[in-house]
């Protein structure tokens, strides 16, 4: 206890509770190219409508990435998304002269001139309002804003009916600046080409009574200024500037917009260029989106995003139908720096293809890919499935595949069991495989540590091999022993933080293998290890490394071993013979 200067009670408590925690070991992860979405940020999507949702359906650019992870989502439901960012992608605009690149909320700050609006007086390039990512799939919004304040003209707005009454001046203004008047207005986000809900003219978000005073606040203390608002709840478009070139706001600068109400300052309407009061107000439909393909770069510079296990936890990586440099670079830079996740790699569509497919598929594993890691699992395929978003069929790489059933596993059973065989390896979605091999490719894809996915008749297609593509003999060349040992460390690990900055003594000591003894008992009993030993004493902890301010925890494993090769001895044995006379020694 702390010393006390005189007599006296003191209280403290010491937390003995701390256990190994359990830890995240399905979660997986892609980059990849897709037609909408925030770009070079991880996103956790939990099913394909949530995919669909937040990223765009498929177009004959993006299929195969987005199958990709739509077939991982049919296994488990949890993937984090990361949208590259190919440099010629940019945002549609209110404008068709501009091109903008928006790819996240810094980009827009930035770039998009926040606190005076791109839509300057200054500003040759003048628009109002952007598409809140890059992409083609922006070019179908429009916005429609109503700001004027003729309750004979209201009625014929469209739009009218999705609000209670027309805009008139807040409650916050008319209280607190009750000379000012007239800051109110709706504003509607519209699907005008149907591109995104497959009809026209859908209504995708609507805003009312919205303020064009900056200081204007709702009940909650919230702000009601309409770039604010649009910022914070809009999944569609960013404000740009305030209408002031193909519509006029009334008073000029005593009218203007986005500035405080104060006393005297009533906030113009917008009129059409005669100084009427315009009808249904000011339309803008956005063009000059663009897509572009993604190239290698970006898809790594997309890596980048995911490299640091401290900022984002996944553990299973999707590569899609990617080169092999980016292979190589999700494999060799991304897995090994963390040490906390697999990537699963498939070859090339043409290869699979080709009437020399084995031969092709084992020189793309020898040849093209520089991996030696057991952080690396490759399958040998594609396969044929349908895109009901285009109603055609495609081939999709068979990683995705692969990882979900790694995923499916651990829901199933635990991270150590194979994800392989007729138990837990059946693949969904299969119209046909692109390369199904038969017994003598299996023997050759197997000894290049690529792993066959065979459709049987009558038994489904299934993944028939869990190697890693670790280049040497090792316990961790088998997926189910890579993946137990990524538990086994990040859940020690975590645990063993409330170690540090304690006194490397005897106590401390034992109190770490009465942490982790219990976790392995419990590993052991769930058949991931057939025995183990924790050593942390003096014999590891000698003087040298206590005045090294180290500590050191040997924890050793005998992981648990799937079958690969079953051996069957059929014995014909002479009528008279006894069985257990024979028995154990043929």
């Amino acid at each position: 206890m702390a010393f006390q200067v005189s007599p006296g009670v003191n209280v403290s408590e010491i937390d003995t509770t701390t256990v190994v925690p359990a830890v995240s070991t399905s979660v997986g992860a892609i980059v990849g190219n897709f037609q909408w979405g925030p770009v070079n940020s991880p996103v956790l999507v939990s099913s394909e409508v949530e995919l669909v949702d937040k990223f765009g359906k498929p177009n004959d650019d993006t299929a195969v990435d987005f199958l990709t992870a739509a077939n991982f989502l049919s296994y488990s439901n949890a993937l984090r998304v990361l949208r590259a960012a190919p440099a010629g992608a940019y945002n549609a605009t209110s404008r068709n002269d501009v091109s903008v690149q928006y790819k996240d909320e810094t980009d827009y700050f930035n770039d998009g001139d926040y606190d005076t609006g791109i839509a300057s007086a200054t500003d040759e390039n003048k628009f109002n309002f952007a598409a809140r990512y890059p992409g083609a799939l922006g070019n179908s919004l429009k916005v429609e804003v109503w700001a004027n304040s003729n309750t004979s003209l209201f009625s014929s707005w469209a739009y009218a009916p999705l609000f209670d009454t027309i805009p008139g001046t807040s409650n916050y203004v008319s209280v607190n600046h009750n000379s000012s008047a007239k800051d109110e207005m709706h504003i509607v986000v519209v699907d005008e080409d149907g591109a995104i809900t497959g009809k026209a003219n859908t209504v995708l978000e609507r805003f009312g009574y919205l303020s064009k005073a900056t200081n204007a606040k709702d009940e909650s203390g919230q702000s009601l200024y309409y770039k604010e608002v649009l910022l914070r709840k809009s999944k569609w478009i960013y404000w740009a500037g305030h209408p002031n070139t193909d519509v006029q706001i009334t008073g000029s600068g005593a009218g203007a917009w986005g500035v405080a109400a104060n006393a005297t300052h009533t906030f113009g309407d917008i009129i059409d260029n005669s100084g009427a009061d315009k009808v249904g107000n000011s339309v803008f439909s956005l063009v000059g989106g663009v897509d572009a393909a993604v190239t290698s770069t970006e898809i790594q510079v997309g890596y980048d995003n995911i490299k640091n296990s401290e900022n984002v936890d996944i553990s299973l990586i999707l590569t899609a139908a990617q080169d092999a440099t980016s292979q190589e670079y999700a494999v060799n830079t991304v897995c090994e720096t963390r040490k906390d996740c697999v990537a699963f790699v498939s070859p090339p569509l043409t290869d699979c293809l080709s009437s020399t497919a084995v031969d092709d598929v084992v020189s793309w594993r020898n040849d093209d890919l520089n991996i030696s890691s057991s952080y690396g699992v490759a399958d040998s395929g594609w396969k044929y499935q349908y895109d009901k978003y285009n109603d055609e069929y495609r081939w999709v790489p068979l990683n995705g595949d692969v990882a979900g059933l790694c995923a499916r596993t651990d829901n199933d059973r635990d991270p150590w069991f194979s994800p392989a065989g007729f138990n837990r390896g059946q693949i969904k979605n299969v119209v046909k495989l692109a390369f199904n091999p038969n017994k003598a490719a299996r023997d050759e894809l197997y000894k290049a540590g690529v792993n066959p996915v065979v459709s049987f008749p009558g038994e489904g297609t299934v993944l028939f091999g869990d190697k890693t593509m670790l280049g040497r003999p090792s316990a961790f060349d088998r997926i189910n022993v890579r993946r137990l040992f990524i538990v086994l460390e990040k859940a020690i690990s975590r645990a063993s933080r409330s170690s540090l900055f304690e006194f490397n003594d005897e106590f401390t000591r034992a109190q770490f293998v009465n942490l982790v003894e219990p976790f392995l008992r419990n590993v052991q009993g769930r058949r991931g290890i057939y025995d183990f030993r924790v050593v942390c004493d003096e014999t590891n902890n000698t003087p040298e490394v206590i005045d090294r301010n180290e500590f050191v925890g040997d924890i050793y494993v005998k992981p648990a071993k799937s079958i690969n090769f079953i051996q069957l001895n059929f014995v014909a044995v002479r009528t008279g013979v006894s069985f257990e006379e024979i028995v154990g020694r043929v």
